[in-house]
């Protein structure tokens, strides 16, 4: 209470410090300066200060044990972490602390045990239990090139991979750090709160010294007037108002954590539930991300052995997934694929690369617009391609046509499925992509999705997505890429796929460790149960001081029940924020 009022301020800690402190030193006067008549019984009220204060101090204890059950999902994360690594050094394996672990080092994990830290297989494969990490049962498959992920564990193969990321670089670590600073955040909805806790115990005051007042100076009655003063000091005590909402969310962000759904902050929770638009990106996203080539056509004068080759070769430099298709179908077919003498990635339309003095365009009709290359009967092939839910693209040597090479991407399990939990929950749900519209269309027909944005260049996402927050509706963006980065960050809501890159996952406010879209309606599932929980605690934070400071005004209230009544009041309200533990948004479904 001193500290408070140091700081200019006045807490709960003052109302109880005013109540007990008066009652303490009435008793006082009355036991030792107040002449009575003889026999007769004097009003002491020391048992009510010091049952106030006892009450108060178990109530405190009692809260701090309960709100201590909303770390438990920090808790259990920081408890997966190895405490050993089994590294390579001087041409034997030496067992170290995890935290002389360097970048660089070659680790080596054995049937059974935890993997330490972040890195990428060098040798061996296994099946990995990843489900720390995305809250996925079934263990993944991992070879040598493969990323692996510290704290997952190693089903039953013996391999090494090569250290990566340590000490607070891992994947674990951030989690547990973006899930300790969401906890620590507040929700929109709070301040809201803050602001009525800000006039509420100056407002209490007052109305502590009308009722003593009004019990004195007009019916004189001293003693009532006091006990009823200190009885509404007691129980409008607004510490059930303070944990309304920061142990809803502690619990919620916890439970996001265990089932894969990181979210940034208590904002982000709190708007997740009132999305009215969900945008989804197409390749990673509602599609796997991993196409293969399906179609090679030649329509100049080189042979497809020819073209594959070449094809590859520009390509060798690409970081798009259909860049990567064509160069792996070269290495497939012929091995080592040498590097172009130049390369260039061109955002949204494809790449260039020159060989041997020859110039090679790979991508869109855009770029063979720009290029001045007549695309002659190699249109109605590639329009056949794309209506069957391909990607086709256009091949050119120095301004020549010469081929057409079609890519098809598989659909993500459950992905039809989040859409249409999507929209009968009443969302809007568009698909963004920088691929052609006959092919989005197609894709999008498969999965359900009407609202469709094609052939949008990775700097115009951003704007899409804005036009859409510009009519007034909350905006989520999902995808998983470098070039969704921008839209992420300019939605209401970014949300990125864990299995996409750090970037988007860094300009992101949810991440989804499955890269799974089913955790878009569960995360809206999770973010509307906390909403409730916090929407039940403040309003019955609210209503127990409407009815309790009337009756305590009356003197129907002896203060030490308004000091257990307070304390009830503080555990309700982290009981019923505990109570999320037990939601499942997964299996959750909208009444």
């Amino acid at each position: 209470a001193y500290n408070s009022l140091r700081g200019g301020g006045a807490n709960m800690d003052v109302l109880i410090a005013m109540g007990t402190t008066a009652a303490y030193f009435f008793s006082v006067y009355n036991a030792f300066f107040r002449p009575t008549a003889p026999g007769a019984m004097k009003e002491l009220y020391f048992e009510a200060s010091a049952v106030i204060i006892t009450l108060i101090i178990l109530g405190r204890y009692l809260e701090t044990a309960a709100k201590g059950r909303t770390f438990e999902a920090i808790k259990k994360l920081m408890s997966l972490q190895a405490k050993t690594a089994r590294v390579v050094r001087d041409g034997g394996e030496l067992d170290i602390p995890i935290e002389d672990v360097v970048v660089g080092d070659m680790v080596v994990v054995r049937p059974g045990e935890r993997v330490p830290v972040d890195g990428e297989i060098r040798e061996g494969n296994s099946s990995i239990d990843e489900s720390m990490l995305t809250g996925e049962s079934l263990p993944v498959e991992k070879g040598p090139g493969d990323s692996i992920v510290g704290a997952t564990i190693n089903k039953f193969g013996t391999f090494k991979f090569e250290a990566t990321k340590v000490g607070r670089d891992t994947a674990l670590s951030q989690i547990i750090k973006m899930v300790e600073d969401a906890q620590g955040s507040k929700a929109p909805i709070q301040k809201i709160a803050d602001r009525v806790s800000g006039v509420f115990v100056p407002a209490v005051i007052m109305i502590a010294l009308a009722t003593f007042a009004i019990w004195y100076f007009i019916l004189g009655d001293f003693t009532s007037g006091l006990i009823s003063a200190v009885a509404i000091l007691v129980i409008a005590c607004p510490c059930a108002l303070g944990l309304a909402t920061p142990t809803a969310i502690m619990v919620g962000t916890g439970k996001g954590a265990e089932n894969g759904i990181l979210i940034k902050g208590g904002e982000h929770l709190e708007m997740t539930s009132q999305l009215d638009i969900v945008v989804l990106d197409k390749t990673g996203t509602i599609t796997k991300g991993e196409p293969q080539v399906t179609d090679l056509l030649s329509v100049g004068e080189m042979a497809e052995d020819e073209v594959l080759k070449l094809a590859a070769i520009t390509e060798k430099g690409s970081e798009h997934p259909l860049g990567k298709a064509i160069y792996e179908k070269g290495v497939e077919k012929y091995g080592r694929i040498p590097d172009p003498q130049h390369f260039e990635a061109l955002p949204g339309r494809g790449v260039m690369a020159e060989l041997e003095g020859k110039e090679i365009y790979i991508g869109t009709r855009k770029l063979m617009g720009e290029e001045k290359v007549d695309l002659g009967d190699a249109e109605r092939a590639a329009e056949t391609m794309e209506a069957q839910g391909k990607t086709a693209m256009f091949m050119a040597v120095d301004g020549e046509i010469e081929a057409i090479i079609a890519v098809a991407d598989t659909l993500k399990e459950g992905s039809k499925e989040a859409i249409s939990e999507l929209k009968s929950m009443g969302i809007e749900v568009y698909m963004l992509t920088g691929d052609n519209s006959r092919t989005a269309e197609a894709i999008a027909k498969k999965v359900g999705i009407s609202n469709v944005m094609a052939q949008v260049l990775p700097d115009d996402k951003a704007r899409e997505v804005e036009g859409l927050r510009e009519q007034g509706k909350l905006t989520a963006m999902v995808g998983d890429g470098i070039n969704d980065a921008p839209a992420l960050a300019s939605a209401d809501i970014g949300i990125a796929m864990g299995t996409g890159t750090d970037i988007a996952m860094e300009a992101a406010d949810i991440t989804l460790m499955r890269g799974d879209l089913r955790a878009i309606p569960a995360a809206i599932h999770l973010s509307g149960k906390t909403m409730r929980k916090i929407k039940q605690n403040l309003f019955w934070a609210f209503i127990y001081n409407i009815i309790g400071i009337p009756f305590a005004a009356l003197g129907l209230l002896n203060p030490m029940i308004a000091g257990g009544a307070m304390v009830f009041s503080s555990l309700s309200v982290v009981t019923n924020s505990l109570s999320l533990k037990r939601f499942e948004p997964y299996t959750h479904r909208l009444r």
